[in-house]
């Protein structure tokens, strides 16, 4: 039994070489893929998430128990990018 193993092993030695060599090469471009995509899909995100218009709104509030007057439920979510209630915010002060 120990003599069939051996003989295996060494059948096998010339192989282990290239197998390994594209072992390795495989898992550093599944890693490298694995960050661009990651890269692509956070920036894909971020593109989304600045298009949201919440916070330029006169019914934004910027409190995290009611972000929104009119709407809070979708207030700071991609539901809120197309509001038909935004309402730009005004900078003069009313005393």
């Amino acid at each position: 039994m120990l003599e069939l193993i051996s003989l295996l092993l060494r059948g096998i030695q010339p192989l282990l070489v290239p197998i390994c060599f594209v072992g390795a090469w495989l898992i550093i471009v599944l890693v490298l893929w694995s960050l661009w995509t990651a890269t692509r899909d956070s920036i894909t995100t971020a593109k989304k998430m600045h298009n949201i218009p919440c916070p330029g709104c006169q019914f934004f509030t910027n409190d995290y128990r009611l972000k929104c007057t009119v709407h809070p439920s979708i207030a700071n979510t991609e539901e809120a990018i197309h509001c038909c209630d935004f309402q730009a915010k005004t900078n003069s002060l009313m005393y």
